[in-house]
């Protein structure tokens, strides 16, 4: 049975990881040792993410997610099952503040498209777990595979084609994800975060891409990608400044890329960070003129298990609503709590503690 949340809006939500369990950890461990087989390990996973489900529910979530507990990565894992598209070891990881991740990278190979791909199997036995609550979809933005990959210039010597083709396979994706039940997808996109940062831009130009055109680009396709989706399917996008071992990337408010997002990205709502002054103020949330666009806070880092004052996050939420209705706000983590399979630096108890601490806020402040 498909389920529809007809206010089209989950006052207390997610961003979608969550701390992978020690029994995933080892059960992968003894996968590449040649100790179990994949088959057992997804038997794992599945236990796993039934048990997580559960606890997301109890917590008093609407929408549910698997915790992302199939992916090492938010992004990798999807990007490089998309046709044409190939996974590989580089040798350097992507930088953090003072931690790397592991050396894994992408690039584009052939033609791209969308057909078999895992993720939809691992969509249909969510939203078996799911029940009479919504099973959220999370993958990586359109974007991602311009701004992370590495593009064949043999494969695409036309950056018009390519585009044209990332748009195309992505429209796939969403309509089969929609096929098989999927009413709540989320786009996460740390692209965006970067172009509102100066010293990331100025890191863009020296690679040769003009952060403009990027963005311009990356507006015109996501935008091609989620057209004539059906009405009763809901994408949001999550905007992330980075997020390892609870470390981060960029710094800087949405303004210079409020107006474009807000103004001209053809979805249903956006989950911003909004937990440390490196994300800025609400002014640039005066450039939402739909009455019908979601705006999500991030006042709860997911960073750290100290719980934030109940308090203050009424308050800052009342700050927002100077900018955007109340009745347009929702509340959530700033993040998941693993972007990737290690995880950030909080136990699990305290993941579930902050979890609650939205939804509690959230009955509060939407009473």
């Amino acid at each position: 049975m498909t389920k529809v949340n007809t206010k089209n809006i989950y006052r207390a939500d997610q961003v979608g990881s969550l701390l992978r369990p020690e029994r995933i950890k080892n059960a992968r461990r003894e996968l590449e040792a040649g100790e179990i087989t994949p088959e057992e390990l997804r038997q794992i996973e599945d236990e796993e993410i039934k048990r997580v489900v559960k606890k997301q529910k109890e917590a008093g979530l609407e929408a549910v997610t698997d915790g992302e507990f199939r992916r090492a990565w938010w992004h990798f894992d999807f990007l490089e099952h998309l046709t044409g598209v190939e996974g590989y070891w580089s040798g350097d990881g992507i930088q953090f503040q003072g931690k790397a991740t592991k050396s894994r990278a992408i690039k584009v190979t052939g033609q791209l498209g969308f057909d078999e791909h895992p993720f939809l199997e691992d969509f249909k036995f969510l939203n078996e777990q799911a029940g009479e609550h919504t099973a959220k979809v999370t993958i990586p933005s359109p974007s991602m595979l311009h701004f992370r990959g590495e593009v064949d210039s043999a494969v695409y010597p036309d950056e018009a084609i390519f585009f044209e083709d990332l748009a195309a396979a992505y429209k796939t994706a969403i309509r089969k994800f929609y096929d098989a039940g999927c009413r709540y997808l989320q786009l996460d996109d740390t692209a965006w975060a970067y172009l509102c940062s100066d010293e990331q831009k100025e890191q863009l130009k020296k690679k040769g891409l003009d952060p403009d055109h990027l963005v311009e680009k990356y507006l015109e396709t996501i935008n091609k990608a989620v057209a004539d989706r059906p009405e009763d399917l809901k994408i949001t996008m999550h905007i992330c400044r980075g997020n390892f071992r609870s470390t981060w990337i960029s710094s800087g408010g949405y303004e210079p890329v409020a107006a474009e997002i807000f103004g001209k990205l053809n979805i249903d709502g956006f989950f911003l960070e909004y937990d440390t002054e490196r994300a800025g103020g609400f002014e640039p949330l005066r450039h939402v003129e739909r009455d019908d666009l979601t705006i999500v806070l991030g006042l709860i880092t997911s960073k750290h298990g100290e719980l934030e004052d109940k308090e203050e996050v009424k308050k800052r939420v009342e700050e927002a609503s100077k900018f955007v209705p109340l009745d347009q706000l929702a509340l959530s983590p700033q993040c998941g709590f693993a972007s990737t399979e290690e995880g950030n630096l909080l136990t699990e108890d305290e993941q579930w503690e902050k979890i609650r601490h939205v939804v509690q806020i959230a009955g509060e402040v939407w009473s």
